[in-house]
């Protein structure tokens, strides 16, 4: 019998990140997430992802001129985007502004160029359509601003905080790769066929959409208002698992401990968070893990990234709406290099199935 889903199965070859289920561990091109966290802006992981080493200074300066660049939209992609209904979420919206893009951009467009010119572009994606569905005008990018700065500017018309700042550039980098997940598995299929860098990258979006992918940290919010008070958490949590749903930010398909990327999170969310926010997500945390262990001691479920991501993008000031889209601007960077890998020594990804449904039948049988 095959592995339900794929589980451990391994499908191929990458040099990008290494996720260490067990160890609760994370690694790109070598370098620990910790490290990069802390100590390195997202252009420069971006970087290291695309070329496979750290940028000298003035490598990782060009860099960010370049995707500085190219951060304006075409109009014909922007009047896709206006034509929009305003009631449209904002995945759905990139999904088709992407989409848009690869049209202006034929050919099978797999190289450097064009996935530094779309990581660039689906922030500006993402904020353009958040201010046509308010009926804002829309706000031109900035070069003189890094990638996650300019975000928050062209969505809001405000220059971040250093706040909103550091916490931008803590979420962009821990969320730009992690080894073969659905989205990343999605758009190196769809490289395989031959196809288009823009396709692969709209197939990721969609996969990536999934409350089971990256839809969930908008849940954990609503989560935690629905609890509303940190005396209140054990009460509402035993209450939903007595009605068998899903506490939103725990559990993980592939860690068997704390994701190492919540951790960091829960850091971040500790100094820039409402104290009292942070300790209703806190003490939400602490209960859950508790009645989980006690509950379900064999599953080993833990707290995922989207917990405290969801915590961090509320601190930002971002719609939770938004907050999937935003997971999207900073994988595209993860997305596109796995393309460029599969481009550079491709085979054709085609999977087999047991077939179980029967045989034997005649269509003119009496």
């Amino acid at each position: 019998m095959p592995a339900k889903g794929l589980q451990n199965i391994v499908v191929g070859e990458t040099r990008h990140s290494l996720v260490e289920g067990e160890k609760g561990q994370l690694v790109f091109q070598g370098y620990e997430i910790q490290d990069l966290a802390q100590h390195a802006a997202f252009e420069e992981v971006a970087y290291l992802l695309w070329y496979g080493q750290k940028p000298s200074a003035e490598q990782g300066h060009a860099l960010r001129a370049e995707m500085a660049q190219h951060r304006s939209l075409p109009s014909g992609v922007i009047n896709v985007l206006r034509a929009l209904p305003a009631s449209t979420e904002p995945m759905d919206a990139l999904r088709t502004g992407v989409s848009a893009l690869g049209a202006v951009n034929p050919g099978t467009n797999i190289d450097l160029a064009h996935a530094v010119s779309l990581t660039a572009q689906v922030a500006s994606l993402i904020a353009v359509f958040h201010r046509l569905r308010h009926g804002l005008e829309i706000i031109p990018p900035r070069e003189d601003l890094d990638h996650g700065s300019n975000y928050l500017y062209m969505i809001t018309g405000s220059e971040p905080t250093a706040a909103q700042r550091a916490m931008m550039n803590v979420y962009l980098v821990l969320l730009a790769d992690h080894g073969m997940n659905a989205s990343t598995f999605t758009a190196r299929v769809i490289a395989s066929t031959g196809s288009d860098l823009y396709s692969a990258v709209t197939g990721a979006i969609g996969a990536l959409k999934g409350p089971l992918h990256g839809g969930a940290p908008r849940k954990v919010l609503d989560m935690l208002d629905a609890i509303g008070t940190a005396e209140n958490a054990e009460t509402w949590i035993r209450d939903a698992l007595a009605r068998k749903e899903r506490l939103m930010g725990f559990g993980h398909r592939v860690y068997k401990t704390t994701d190492p990327r919540a951790e960091i999170l829960r850091e971040t969310a500790r100094t820039y968070s409402e104290p009292a926010f942070f300790r209703l997500a806190q003490t939400v945390e602490e209960r859950a893990l508790e009645i989980l262990h006690e509950k379900k001691p064999d599953q080993r479920l833990y707290t995922n990234v989207e917990f405290y991501s969801a915590a961090v993008m509320h601190a930002v000031g971002l719609p939770r709406d938004l907050f999937t889209a935003t997971f999207a601007a900073s994988r595209t960077a993860g997305w596109t290099a796995h393309i460029l890998e599969q481009a550079a020594d491709n085979r054709l990804i085609r999977p087999d199935v047991d077939y179980v449904g029967p045989t034997g039948l005649k269509w003119n049988a009496s």
